[in-house]
């Protein structure tokens, strides 16, 4: 059910939602946390539809904020409920002129009481999410490196603004990588490794912390390259850890299957497919407290790691 509340106003929005409840059977109880979505007019509908694939595994309420600082003073919402919004309440504000200039006020009385709040940006997050107004009143800020607008300074600036409870999705994606890599150096022969290399597209900054995880984790220095576009233009490409005993490579071949070789033992193909939106999302939401091996990574590990070197 999708409910519309044009020209209206928070408190109304949350009379509204009492009703909805009353009425239709919808309830809140069983709420885990609040899910805040600041977003760009025309990219919050993916956003929601993440939300709503990962309020089954977390039922919550999420509330997108849309800001728009042109026009007159109006803020426009919408409630979705039911089928339109999975194991969730969706609240969508449309704010306009000076009515999109105080995020908190427009959220505080909408945030379910003695709940934990998650700030998510999905796309051009603020240069110190914990700084930001929203980012204040949030134990868990979801950032994506990866998404507009791009550059090859945006982890640098991720290290100098770190607080904790701040996270990446480009650092979530790695799970199944850091998870295949660790499970094979804790088997035979446990040898040390000796050196490291990562290749990725140039796109990727997963690439890059998948570098400096490794980097910290194997006390080592960690050659890596971004791959010339021509042979490979998403994502991790391969990962070698030079061992006494010979190399393990761990190769996409596509991309969604990755072939590892290891010394003395047949290769191996891997399912190992790029995470979608939802579960990266549903990943962060397992957990509310500070992500301390992000931390360590986007402050330690990246401060040791050199510049990538140029493809061949």
């Amino acid at each position: 059910m999708i409910i519309d509340l044009p020209d209206t106003t928070v408190s109304k929005v949350a009379r509204q939602l009492v009703s909805t409840r009353e009425e239709g059977g919808a309830v809140a109880l069983g709420r885990v946390l609040t899910l805040v979505i600041k977003s760009h007019r025309g990219f919050e509908e993916e956003a929601i539809e993440a939300a709503n694939d990962a309020s089954r595994e977390h039922p919550m309420r999420v509330i997108v904020l849309v800001t728009d600082a042109e026009g007159d003073a109006r803020l426009d919402a919408q409630i979705r409920v039911g089928s339109d919004a999975g194991a969730s309440e969706v609240i969508v504000l449309q704010a306009y002129g000076d009515a999109a200039s105080n995020e908190s006020t427009l959220l505080t009385g909408l945030l379910l009481p003695d709940a934990p709040v998650v700030a998510w940006w999905p796309d051009e997050p603020p240069s110190q999410p914990g700084a930001s107004a929203l980012g204040r009143i949030a134990q868990r800020r979801i950032t994506d490196t990866s998404t507009a607008p791009y550059s090859s300074d945006r982890l640098a600036k991720l290290e100098e603004s770190y607080t904790p409870g701040d996270t990446d999705l480009a650092w979530t994606r790695l799970t199944n990588w850091r998870e295949q890599l660790a499970a094979v150096l804790d088997q035979p022969p446990y040898e040390p490794v000796t050196a490291v290399s990562v290749r990725g597209a140039s796109t990727s900054p997963s690439t890059a912390l998948l570098a400096a995880w490794l980097g910290l984790a194997l006390d080592l220095p960690v050659d890596w390259q971004y791959e010339d576009p021509a042979v490979w233009d998403h994502g991790i490409h391969s990962v070698r850890l030079t061992r006494p005993s010979g190399d393990i490579l761990l190769e996409r071949q596509t991309e969604s299957l990755a072939l590892l070789t290891q010394p003395g033992q047949p290769d191996h193909e891997l399912h190992l497919p790029r995470r979608s939106l939802r579960e990266c999302l549903a990943e962060e939401l397992r957990r509310l407290d500070p992500d301390t091996l992000y931390g360590r990574v986007i402050s330690d590990g990246w401060s040791r790691l050199t510049e990538p070197r140029e493809s061949a």
